[in-house]
């Protein structure tokens, strides 16, 4: 059994280093709306992570930091991590879920995600720290979104 420990300001330099190793997105991580959970190894080593930002109206997740170090690859870490997170936001109401991925799309659709107008997902959530800050920075127009509805399969 996997557990997950919720990220706390004593980890967000670590996980930041992380993030910035998978190349994603590092703004935001000590903002309280960011529900972000960390996978550690016996050595207290980070070897994953997950985590979401809510809409306003808790109907919409937006998935973000789905990282595994390279030495964990391949052996369904990343599902099991992305599954956690989808599991996590439908347990708080969350009946889609949205995530940015330039390059990583083929994973995502195994896991039911389908392609994705970026500006429907940014209306959706328009209040994340991500999505404002992409719309702010003109990210957003380099960006591909995907989504998929949650449901029971996502636990």
């Amino acid at each position: 059994m996997v557990s997950f420990a919720a990220l706390s300001l004593d980890d967000v330099d670590g996980v930041s280093g992380f993030l910035r190793e998978a190349d994603l997105t590092l703004a935001g991580l000590d903002e309280p709306a960011l529900n972000l959970w960390l996978e550690r190894d016996a050595d207290n080593e980070i070897i994953g992570s997950t985590g979401f930002e809510l809409s306003n109206d808790r109907k919409h997740a937006l998935i973000r930091s789905v990282a595994v170090a390279p030495h964990h690859r391949a052996a369904g870490a990343g599902s099991r991590l992305a599954r956690y997170a989808m599991g996590q936001a439908s347990g708080m109401g969350a009946t889609r879920a949205w995530l940015f991925s330039r390059r990583s799309g083929p994973f995502w659709q195994q896991l039911g995600f389908a392609g994705a107008d970026k500006y429907e997902l940014a209306a959706a959530l328009p209040e994340t720290h991500q999505v404002r800050l992409f719309v702010e920075s003109g990210q957003l127009e380099r960006e591909v979104a995907w989504t998929r509805s949650l449901g029971s399969d996502a636990r």
